[in-house]
């Protein structure tokens, strides 16, 4: 099966920005607690706070793991797992179709452009393709 990973960088960016919403969220909270607010917005800070703490978590992991979780299926599941079908035992389904099929297109891991198999560099990024 073949995977879409997020980049590195997005990934931590989205991290930091989740940090700001959560210290938003407990802001938020604090002040609509203080005020005398409805407790509705006592609940929508703290729920503003929960989806930041796994918003920080998933693009933390994402930022610095080994095997990071794709987006779209497309890189080969031998070159980077996708640690979800793992972690509930799913064997990836196209791993047996890819070894079959003798194909002379494959696709560039770093922006999912369709490529021939003889292709060094991408056509579209102009990365070094691994081989």
């Amino acid at each position: 099966m073949k995977s879409i990973k997020p980049g590195r960088g997005p990934s931590m960016m989205g991290a930091f920005g989740s940090v700001i919403a959560i210290i938003f969220g407990i802001l938020w909270t604090g002040f609509a607690i203080g005020m005398g607010a409805p407790s509705i917005f006592g609940v929508f800070g703290a729920l503003f706070v929960l989806l930041g703490i796994v918003q920080f978590a998933y693009n933390l992991k994402n930022a610095t793991g080994k095997d990071r979780f794709s987006v779209f299926d497309i890189t080969s599941s031998n070159e980077e797992p996708d640690p979800l079908n793992q972690r509930f035992g799913r064997k990836d389904v196209g791993d047996n179709i890819e070894s079959k099929a003798s194909s002379d297109t494959e696709f560039c891991p770093y922006c999912g452009t369709k490529l021939n198999e003889d292709f060094l560099y991408c056509t579209k990024c102009g990365r070094k393709l691994p081989k």
